[in-house]
């Protein structure tokens, strides 16, 4: 086989195996573990057969090269299809600079469940809204908060669990 074929061989292999690792890694921390367990079979396959054409060219730099080359891109390809499928929920978190905001009634008009509350920020009386969001919708809700209060503070995490409320039941049917 020639140098060049293993090389692309290589990558190839490291790249696949690393981006289905990635995936892997995202589903067990997102509890997905049936889904993480399948992928894991196919991961360990292709690990197999990448890590024995590497152990039988030691003796190249280039190779050695390539499965490090293909590792780093292989990390970079996986979390690009994760953010992709953008699996689970966030939750965004919205400081308005005012009280006096229609923003959670435009919100819900536009089907997302908010909850309200007032709060005391350093320049005065603030109203804070939390929205929970489906990942692959919340781009769109964050143009929707820059259209709608474009001096709102916004803060955007993944919840691990939740339970009750608007989406409890509505992730119930």
């Amino acid at each position: 086989m020639s140098p060049a074929l293993i090389v692309a061989l290589i990558l190839g292999i490291n790249i696949t195996y690393v981006s289905i690792f990635t995936l892997r890694l995202i589903l067990v921390i997102k509890g997905k573990r049936t889904m993480a367990a399948m992928l894991s079979m196919i991961e360990v396959f292709i690990y197999l057969v990448g890590l024995q054409i590497v152990l039988d060219n030691l003796s190249s730099p280039l190779y050695i090269g390539a499965y490090c080359i293909g590792f780093g891109i292989g990390v970079y390809m996986g979390s690009r299809i994760e953010e992709a499928l953008a699996l689970g929920y966030s939750v965004v978190q919205v400081i308005a600079d005012t009280v006096n905001t229609s923003l959670p009634d435009r919100l819900r008009n536009y089907g997302y469940g908010v909850t309200v509350w007032h709060a005391e920020g350093r320049n005065g009386p603030r109203m804070v809204m939390q929205v929970l969001v489906k990942r692959s919708n919340e781009k769109r809700l964050l143009e929707r908060i820059a259209e709608e209060a474009p001096k709102a503070f916004v803060i955007s995490h993944e919840p691990r669990h939740f339970r009750g409320g608007f989406w409890a039941k509505m992730l119930e049917r």
